[in-house]
Formats: structure tokens, C-alpha cells, sequence
């Protein structure tokens, strides 16, 4: 069992969720779950706490019930290596969802993701800061980052 991991709370959509996520992302899968019994807040018999894998990282789901939301406060970032892959993961967890700026998007869920190009990292600690200042101005007009006009703004 990994020492530190990530609980999501979702309000009777876990397996739901886990279905989803684990079919988008290499290296994952439904570890186990558990179901809550009698005298417990949830009904007996139904799902309460489901362990998995994203890409190899533990992850818990839990349907704790509609007490708490999630928030872009707190987002899982993707670190992609091409625009295929930023274009991929948009789209898949997108489906349902909400687009919102700068790679920041809200799935079906509530969950906020940051797709984001490791080329942006790149781009932003250029040695030229007006060359980051023009990629960083770009960056706030799009919703899905597109790596060839953050390049582009990079050139001007």
C-alpha cells in the first residue's frame, strides 16, 4: 500500500468514475472495494470505498454522499509530451464536462484536470522574458493548449 495517496469524494458515482478514469489512462485499474454494511451512513449492500490505479498512482474513490463538491482549488495535472496526447486526454475528459481556460477543464464529475504540455515548462522559462511574456499572453486566450501557437507566440 502506497504512503500517500488521493481520496476522491463523490456522492454514489465512484464506480461510475472509476470505470471512466481507468479507461482513459495507461496503467490503471480497479484494485478492490468495499461495501457499506448495516448501521453505516450509506445503504448496505451499495459501494462505499473503491481502490485503483491511474498510470500506476493509488487513488481511492469514496461515496461519501452530496456533503461536499469538488473545487478548482484542488485539480489533477496531466503533464503531456505532444499535442497528441494533450488532445487526447482533452478530449476524453472533456466528454461530459466542462472546458474552462488555459488547459483547465471540469469532467463529468466535478474534477478539475490541468492538460498541459511539457512543452509550456519549456516555453515559460525561456531566457527571454518578453518571449515568456508573449507565450504566457497567449496561453490566457486558449482553453485546450495548443502547442504549435504557444511556440509560435514564443517566435514573434
Amino acid at each position: 500500500m502506497a504512503k500517500l495517496s488521493t481520496c476522491l469524494w463523490f456522492d454514489g458515482q465512484a464506480d461510475e468514475a472509476v470505470a471512466f478514469y481507468t479507461s482513459i489512462f495507461p496503467n490503471s485499474k480497479r484494485m478492490g472495494d468495499a461495501e457499506y454494511g448495516p448501521d453505516t451512513p450509506g445503504e448496505e449492500g451499495s459501494t462505499m470505498v473503491v481502490d485503483f490505479e491511474l498510470d500506476g498512482r493509488p487513488f481511492m474513490a469514496l461515496n461519501g454522499g452530496p456533503e461536499f463538491h469538488f473545487t478548482p482549488a484542488v485539480s489533477l495535472v496531466i503533464n503531456c509530451g505532444s499535442q497528441e496526447e494533450v488532445d487526447y486526454y482533452w478530449n476524453r475528459l472533456v466528454e461530459g464536462g466542462t472546458p474552462v481556460q488555459c488547459g483547465w477543464l471540469a469532467d463529468r464529475f466535478g474534477l478539475s484536470w490541468q492538460i498541459v504540455p511539457t512543452r509550456l515548462g519549456e516555453l515559460m522559462s525561456a531566457a527571454d522574458p518578453e518571449a515568456r511574456n508573449r507565450v504566457m499572453q497567449a496561453m490566457l486566450k486558449m482553453v485546450k493548449l495548443d502547442i504549435a501557437e504557444l511556440e509560435a507566440a514564443a517566435k514573434q
